[in-house]
């Protein structure tokens, strides 16, 4: 996910407030108390956004690293009852450490402890797959890895991530801030999964930069839905992705992983890289989501990708997201996609 490709092996309802941070008691017998919600403290999506410092750093995982307030309440959703953190949408299945187990309900947890991670995976992937149902995918339209994500946290021993369709599991790495740390990682993996499930094909470099446009875009869009969803200000540009990641191994400030506003254009900025080739593609989503609003492109962003072709290039995928968008929603609409994508040298 980060400075290398995404690997195809085989080729938060509250608001923000002041927290008095406690770690909960583990129990010693493992009961299934039968919760399907718990309260947990998260990153929304990161401490970096939330708090606008850009001089943040990991300190070794250090708890006081992060200030207290860039910790929030939220629900946990669709817990399965067992204790664990395993739902209709998320499933910890593998982790360095103890697993989150807690019978009260509560999952409070600083960074300094692994099962903050955990929660983070859990949260995210949860957060990521109900804004696609309150996109209308599983209902109006069709679903959307509408299944239990399976994650292991921390188990890739070095500072990179990666969504492995073959075994159906996003895996999290560690080394400066852990990837499971930053919402807009977690996310950006689960873009990787989304497309796995639409049976997009990435088996050449402009659709692999796709995948990975697509990854920071659905990372910023879910982001700036969960943020205003729990009325939390972002205090970091919204086109900078994974800041919080980004700051063990960037200088310039704002700190970012990648950026989806820059102004690379086709094909003269191409690099044969799919990470600096997908800033063009994702630029081109995010001005979409600028003429249509958030809600009616992300339909279309998404609904297209059912139809990509194997191996697609950014014209091929273009084409079909402006069909996609006269389908959906008439010529007007459809207009502004074709805008986007020209204003890239794309069409």
């Amino acid at each position: 996910m980060h400075r290398r490709p995404h690997i195809v092996l085989a080729a938060i309802t509250t608001s923000a407030c002041a927290l008095t941070l406690a770690v909960p008691v583990a129990q010693a017998d493992k009961p299934a108390p039968g919760n399907d919600t718990a309260r947990a403290w998260v990153f929304l999506p990161n401490p970096v956004q939330t708090t606008g410092d850009q001089t943040l750093t990991d300190q070794k995982d250090s708890a006081s690293a992060v200030p207290r307030g860039a910790y929030y309440p939220v629900t946990l959703t669709r817990l399965d009852g067992s204790g664990y953190l395993a739902g209709d949408w998320a499933n910890i299945r593998g982790t360095t450490g103890d697993r989150a187990y807690e019978t009260d309900g509560t999952y409070f947890y600083r960074r300094d402890d692994k099962r903050f991670e955990q929660v983070m995976g859990y949260f995210w992937i949860t957060e990521a797959q109900r804004y696609l149902q309150h996109l209308g995918f599983g209902s109006e339209l069709r679903p959307v890895n509408d299944e239990s994500q399976d994650l292991r946290i921390n188990q890739y021993g070095i500072d990179n991530s990666y969504s492995w369709d073959k075994h159906d599991v996003i895996r999290l790495g560690k080394g400066g801030v852990d990837d499971a740390e930053d919402g807009e990682v977690i996310v950006h993996e689960y873009g990787h999964a989304v497309h796995d499930a639409q049976g997009f094909e990435t088996s050449t470099v402009e659709s692999g930069a796709i995948g990975e446009a697509f990854g920071d875009y659905l990372a910023v869009t879910v982001g700036d839905w969960v943020m205003a969803k729990h009325g939390v200000p972002s205090r970091a540009p919204l086109g900078c992705v994974a800041d919080w990641d980004a700051v063990s191994y960037t200088r310039t400030e704002p700190h970012c992983l990648r950026r989806i506003d820059t102004d690379r254009h086709y094909p003269e900025d191409v690099v044969g890289q799919v990470h600096a080739d997908g800033m063009i593609w994702s630029r081109a989503l995010f001005d979409i989501r600028e003429g249509l609003g958030a809600y009616d492109a992300d339909r279309v962003i998404i609904n297209a990708q059912f139809s990509f072709p194997a191996g697609a290039s950014f014209p091929d995928a273009a084409e079909v997201t402006v069909a996609t968008a006269e389908e959906m929603y008439g010529g007007v609409e459809a207009a502004v996609v074709r805008q986007a994508f020209e204003d890239r040298g794309i069409l």
